[in-house]
């Protein structure tokens, strides 16, 4: 999966030319993805670093999210030890 930024020049041509803004080809769907990936990603970080449990991150997972701007496919740190909840978007959701 590529990490890209969200390009805000090239969102303003798109929503000039009359792209929709939600959907799953929104105009903002990569920015809500973009943010939800780094607050998850904040969210392990944080975990760890205050757990008891001798864990640390180990790879990825996808999990794909559907929202009111379209459905989206995240990829979220996971632990080694499968303690870790995330709060944001729950496991299962």
């Amino acid at each position: 999966m590529r990490n890209q930024s969200f390009n805000f020049d090239e969102a303003l041509k798109q929503l000039q030319s009359g792209k929709n803004l939600l959907g799953t080809d929104g105009i903002l769907t990569p920015l809500i993805k973009q943010l939800t990936e780094a607050a998850l990603q904040a969210e392990i970080e944080h975990s760890l670093s205050t757990t008891s449990i001798d864990t640390r991150k180990n790879g990825y997972t996808r999990k794909t999210v559907k929202s009111t701007s379209g459905q989206f496919e995240l990829k979220t740190s996971r632990d080694r030890s499968g303690a870790f909840e995330p709060q944001l978007i729950k496991r299962g959701y």
